[in-house]
């Protein structure tokens, strides 16, 4: 757990799920993807497995929705990804028994930089390569997608879609996110509902995106005050000074997530155009 990281027994707000809501996500969730992949016509699904808790409860729900012969996972470490988190997703494919592949993705960010000299340069860079990596992976998924006739599963949750913690046309770029209904915390507490070891369920979350990069930390607050911010100001009915007082936070720590949220907007939609012409006679 990171300095920023409140405990939900500590915070005065709970989003915690009971025995019967979890079963009800889990059947809901897990109907969903079958009836997404039947209205594709699709044969399965393909799932880049991480080693963290979103990828491993998507793949966990996908199995229970396809069966092991429905899901083809893939594994796409590059250089900046922790030999623990790859073997924790092999892991993962491995317990779940389905069929997946492994695929060094670095030399093809080499490449694509090799065509624009010095630009991994600087910390400006950082983040652009970082996306890079990202979005190297989508096109990874796509393709084996395209080969055997499956769709792509996403593994964004509730929290990361609302201010916008995913890549633009990288891990935002799925067909659908099951679990992208659920905060942070719920995503933790049906992971462990569904019997997911509790080494993986309290991983600190990454986006490998570069070395030593964590969520919290490029977020700025820890995932439970987060949620809760979320659900009582974004979601909810709560103004900031009433949200910052329920959860006895700083209203800056409000105002931050408010900032999240409005500069995301548009990684929630797609591209515009402009509105059609009247026609004049």
């Amino acid at each position: 757990m990171s300095d920023t990281e409140t405990t939900a027994t500590d915070m005065p707000f709970d989003l915690s799920l009971s025995e019967a809501e979890l079963d009800a996500h889990r059947e809901h969730i897990t109907r969903f993807i079958s009836e997404r992949v039947e209205y594709a016509g699709a044969t399965g699904g393909v799932l880049g497995i991480s080693g963290g808790i979103d990828s491993t409860l998507t793949a966990y729900l996908a199995v229970e929705a396809l069966g092991t012969d429905g899901l083809h996972g893939l594994v796409l470490p590059s250089e900046v990804n922790s030999d623990e988190n790859m073997s924790d997703a092999e892991r993962v494919a491995e317990d779940l028994g389905i069929d997946y592949d492994v695929l060094a993705i670095e030399p093809i960010v080499e490449a694509f930089l090799d065509v624009f000299p010095d630009s991994a340069d600087g910390d400006s860079s950082k983040t652009a390569v970082g996306n890079l990596r990202v979005r190297v992976r989508a096109v990874c998924n796509y393709f084996v997608a395209n080969r055997e006739d499956v769709m792509v599963l996403g593994t964004g949750n509730r929290s990361e879609a609302l201010v916008g913690y995913f890549t633009k046309y990288g891990d935002g770029a799925v067909d659908c996110h099951p679990i992208g209904n659920l905060y942070k915390m719920q995503v933790r507490q049906l992971a462990r509902h569904v019997g997911i070891p509790d080494d993986l369920v309290e991983k600190t979350p990454t986006a490998g995106m570069w070395a030593g990069q964590t969520d919290e930390d490029e977020l700025g607050l820890g995932y439970d005050t987060l949620d809760a911010v979320l659900a009582l100001r974004v979601d909810g009915p709560l103004s900031r000074t009433a949200t910052a007082r329920e959860l006895d936070i700083p209203t800056e720590t409000v105002e931050r997530v408010e900032e999240l949220v409005a500069s995301s907007e548009h990684k929630r939609h797609t591209p515009p155009a402009p509105a059609p012409l009247t026609r004049f006679d």
